[in-house]
């Protein structure tokens, strides 16, 4: 006998609605309609938060924005977020204008479709509000529920102040950010484009650089991307220390080999940049050679005239200082023509959390194929990014340099 699935959804004694990825009700069983007060009429497709919007005589209400990002986190990790418990007050069906204060423990997850794409979002909610409720015994003293909600409003206060505070801190990081990764001008007269998303709903931003350096020695130029593990303020700090210091260290050095070992030896001494990677590539537009060498970075992709892609993956060495005692590095040259492109990014552009890095790695080879050389730097960053990241946003920050030529 086949299973009513539909009719289980509906007898499910947990309340659970089913929102589309445009955050729009699909469904909801008997039992969240019964806890929220609403009818299917007056949820099923309609948008979430026009339906259960935040209490707008609350300035401090955030219930509609936590469980926005965490709904939004879902969508680009494609994992099940268990949210902490939430005060998001509801308005009384019997009187309009009058909000109830309500708590509520919350977890989203994906649904995903046959060919691996998420189709819906399974949105659970279970009322702690009754359970919290401050009751007294006749005696005057507290019962247990009492102590109960009690200890769970401070913790909620003390999730609402942690967050704000970690909002906080990731604009800071994200204006810092900002101010040491400015838009390049055109090197000499070559065209060259960036791009920087951080990323969303998450603190883990702020570790991603991008750098090109004119060389002294005839036309040459030094770019390089960077991923530094970390978020936040103390990222974007050690960020900035690499990024300077490689771009010194470029003027100077015989080769991108020699760079990054000298990159090592200050990355040892600094705090916080274990485990960076980095790929940079000194272009020779007299010889037209890339010579390149990377610390564990994702390899970059050269992108002929004709269509074809190459990675440049024959000089990949562990991360900065993930090396007990400091070591001769790799690096390799690959010869370039006339039209040709050079993209370095960091790895939010191709990894994806239980996918395999070839996956992202041949989504980048076709859509650099796709649009070819002749889209030129800026329509071709803006192609890739559109391609490779989806809408909503990743959970990592992502960082991408296009150069012509």
């Amino acid at each position: 006998m086949g299973i009513d699935y539909a009719a289980v959804f509906q007898a499910l004694p947990g309340a659970v609605a089913l929102l589309t990825t445009d955050l729009a009700f699909a469904d909801a069983n008997i039992a969240f309609l019964r806890q929220a007060g609403r009818t299917r009429e007056q949820v099923v497709g309609r948008y979430l938060f026009d339906v259960f919007p935040d209490n707008p005589d609350d300035p401090a209400a955030s219930g509609a924005r936590n469980l926005e990002m965490s709904l939004r986190k879902v969508l680009a990790g494609h994992e099940i977020d268990t949210m902490p418990l939430q005060r998001y007050d509801v308005e009384s069906t019997e009187r309009p204008g009058q909000w109830e204060e309500r708590y509520w423990s919350p977890v989203n997850a994906p649904v995903f479709a046959p060919d691996g794409h998420i189709a819906l979002l399974l949105h659970r909610v279970e009322e702690v509000t009754d359970l919290l409720r401050a009751t007294s015994r006749p005696d005057g003293k507290r019962n247990l529920e009492a102590e109960l909600f009690g200890r769970m409003r401070q913790l909620h206060q003390v999730n609402e102040r942690l967050r704000r505070a970690h909002a906080r801190e990731r604009e800071v990081a994200l204006s810092l950010q900002r101010a040491m990764l400015p838009a390049p001008s055109p090197v000499d007269r070559h065209r060259v484009a960036v791009r920087y998303r951080p990323a969303v709903g998450s603190l883990n931003v702020c570790g991603d650089w991008y750098d090109l350096v004119k060389l002294a020695d005839g036309d040459k130029i030094a770019v390089a991307v960077g991923d530094v593990v970390g978020h936040g303020l103390e990222a974007a700090g050690v960020m900035g220390q690499l990024r300077s210091a490689l771009s010194a260290t470029s003027l100077v050095a015989t080769g991108p080999a020699q760079a990054l070992e000298v990159l090592g030896r200050y990355a040892h001494s600094l705090q916080g940049a274990e485990s960076t990677t980095v790929v940079t590539a000194f272009i020779d537009w007299n010889r037209h050679v890339i010579t390149y060498s990377s610390a564990g970075h994702p390899p970059p992709a050269l992108l002929r005239g004709g269509g074809a892609v190459s990675l440049l993956d024959q000089a990949t060495d562990p991360p900065l200082d993930a090396a007990p005692e400091p070591r001769p590095r790799p690096q390799a040259t690959i010869p370039f023509g006339d039209g040709d492109i050079l993209l370095l990014y960091t790895d939010g552009l191709i990894e994806r959390r239980h996918q395999d890095i070839d996956i992202g790695l041949n989504l980048l080879r076709d859509s650099l194929s796709r649009h070819g050389s002749a889209a030129g730097p800026e329509s071709l960053a803006d192609a890739v990014m559109t391609d490779l990241l989806p809408a909503e946003g990743v959970t990592d920050d992502t960082a991408l340099v296009v150069v012509c030529l």
